[in-house]
């Protein structure tokens, strides 16, 4: 079982048991014992992973780390973890304390299911304010796991970490910084990209035009730009473009008021795309109603994957079916957000094929 596999193991643990995980120790022994498996170390052997180790600040003594990840002896990383419920921007300070005392280069604080890991880029010994990585196993992303490989034991090396920690701090918080801008641009990037557009005086009353005109500009690029690349890599793979399965059900007065759109197309091309290492895409296909748009395994209505809620395109949500056949609700900002629930879908699937 690669890293992938194990993050969903540890994910559909969660959905299947949060109700039960009320305290901080069992968040620990059903989803961060597990995390730090898969990362290769032994949780049984305290010479690779110490439970409670001290870490006395000052005079304070008996203060203790839940676990240190041990090399030659000496810490490496610091792991402190709070109840799966818990939120970490309440607990980051306690982490920098005792990464402060320690020999450890690195310090990860955790809910089981976020994962912010910390060093020390800015001063020697002194953990920074900023995370250089921070992952949610939810919505975790193919580049994250690469990412999460390099503290895999078989991978360990710190200079190797040290080295991409500082492009990855700043990398994160420039995307921070475009989603925000993305969401509600600044007059000054209105002005900067309106400029280059508009010959006449860019006055302020120019500026608010240019406003939603920048929004939606920025949604459609984006937009046309993930279609057109999953177009391309499903061409690719299969020989031919993917388009919509036609519906073999005779067309009645209230077939013939449904209208496929292209972001439901697009939502279903993302959807094959993700969950073709699970089945043959063919066997993933799409049927049209009116007040949805199923997404079904064999072209099945008993076999239901998830369903698109798209009537209204302020209001996009996906309708995704667990192992009780139970549909969740999750909002979608943008189309191509459906791959933040790549965990779940192949959850969907699974039960069809194991």
């Amino acid at each position: 079982m690669d890293l992938k596999d194990h993050i969903y193991q540890i994910v559909s643990r969660w959905e299947k048991t949060k109700d039960s995980l009320a305290t901080e120790e069992a968040t620990k022994n059903a989803l961060i014992m597990p995390f730090i498996m898969a990362l290769g170390y032994d949780i049984f052997n305290p010479n690779e992973v110490l439970p409670e180790m001290t870490c006395d600040i000052g005079t304070k003594k008996g203060e203790r780390i839940d676990y240190a990840i041990m090399q030659n002896g000496k810490p490496v990383i610091l792991i402190e973890c709070k109840q799966w419920e818990q939120n970490l921007n309440l607990h980051d300070n306690q982490l920098l304390r005792y990464f402060t005392v320690s020999q450890a280069k690195f310090g990860i604080l955790t809910n089981g299911l976020q994962y912010r890991f910390y060093t020390d880029l800015l001063k020697p010994n002194i953990m920074d304010e900023k995370p250089f990585l921070e992952i949610d196993l939810r919505k975790i992303k193919d580049v994250q796991i690469e990412e999460l490989k390099k503290f895999h034991k078989s991978n360990f090396d710190i200079d190797n970490i040290l080295s991409s920690a500082s492009e990855l701090k700043y990398m994160g918080q420039l995307k921070d910084v475009f989603a925000k801008e993305f969401e509600e641009p600044t007059p000054e990037l209105i002005k900067y990209f309106g400029k280059q557009v508009y010959d006449g005086v860019f006055t302020p009353k120019i500026a608010e035009q240019f406003h939603d005109l920048f929004k939606r500009a920025i949604s459609s690029y984006i937009s046309e730009q993930v279609s057109s690349r999953l177009n391309a890599a499903l061409k690719q793979n299969e020989g031919d473009a993917m388009e919509a399965p036609a519906s073999e059900e005779p067309v009645t007065e209230e077939t013939s008021k449904i209208v496929t759109t292209q972001e439901e197309i697009d939502a279903f091309n993302i959807i094959r795309a993700m969950l073709r290492k699970e089945v043959a895409v063919e066997k993933i296909t799409m049927r049209d109603a009116l007040s949805y748009c199923a997404i079904l395994f064999d072209d099945n209505n008993r076999k239901p994957i998830c369903r698109l809620h798209f009537n209204n395109l302020s209001n996009l949500r996906v309708e995704i079916f667990n192992e009780e056949g139970k549909g969740e609700k999750y909002p979608l900002a943008t189309v191509d957000e459906l791959y933040n629930y790549e965990p779940q879908l192949r959850n969907a699937i699974r039960r069809y094929v194991e």
